[in-house]
């Protein structure tokens, strides 16, 4: 189990691959929406269906991988508006449009904005499943990331305020004996806080250490905000 998952499974959530997938559709046409439960339900996938923009927008946010299926021409606000505001709030769930009509400047604005695809009406079945899986697989990998960065956040907040300038200095590139000159100790203690800080850290070597931090953002900066 990969240290992202160990800590889902601390704090009581599911593992990301143990939940079935969310397609969800939102669309006003309710054959439409139905014929589209129906195909989802076959692949495996776990459907829920709204009727406007702002219905599902209220549904609370889902824990495993979701994209949405956006009907361009249902939505009760401006499709492009609808995907900014998904983006903001939930980054992890791709946009399948699909619309009735359409044209190419909205087209090229969906896709540049992070679209999945824009599918025109009609289509093949075989398209939609398509830009589904990749969906789904977009969502997985953007949830893989946020969890890293969790569990990255939590090891770092368990370091002590020494700890933090130690790793700071030490990822900035200064040698032992340079951190204890610039923090006022010996290089026996920064030795001690180091190691510390590395295994608090999960960090196999100085080089994972140096990319924990670059994710962090961390900079020497950091020795004036311990």
């Amino acid at each position: 189990m990969s240290s992202a998952h160990a800590l889902d499974h601390q704090l009581g959530l599911p593992p990301i691959l143990n939940v079935t997938p969310i397609v969800f559709v939102v669309d006003n046409d309710s054959s439409f929406r139905e014929s589209l439960e129906l195909l989802i339900c076959c692949e495996g996938w776990r459907p829920e269906t709204f009727a406007s923009a702002q219905e599902f927008l209220g549904r609370k946010r889902p824990l495993g991988p979701s994209c949405v299926i956006l009907g361009l021409s249902a939505t009760d606000l401006n499709g492009l508006e609808v995907q900014k505001k998904i983006a903001q709030e939930r980054a992890e769930t791709p946009i399948i449009f699909v619309s009735a009509y359409g044209d190419i400047p909205t087209t090229v604005r969906a896709m540049k904005a992070g679209a999945v695809d824009f599918l025109m009406q009609p289509f093949r079945n075989e398209v939609l499943l398509g830009a589904i899986r990749e969906g789904l697989e977009r969502s997985r990998s953007a949830l893989d990331r946020e969890m890293e960065m969790r569990d990255l956040r939590d090891c770092y907040a368990s370091l002590t305020p020494r700890e933090r300038q130690v790793m700071a200095l030490v990822v900035s590139g200064l040698l032992n004996k340079q951190v204890g000159g610039e923090l006022g100790i010996s290089e026996i203690t920064v030795k001690a806080h180091r190691g510390q800080a590395m295994q608090k850290m999960q960090a196999n070597s100085l080089p994972d250490l140096v990319r924990m931090a670059a994710k962090l953002r961390l900079t020497r900066h950091a020795i004036h905000l311990a």
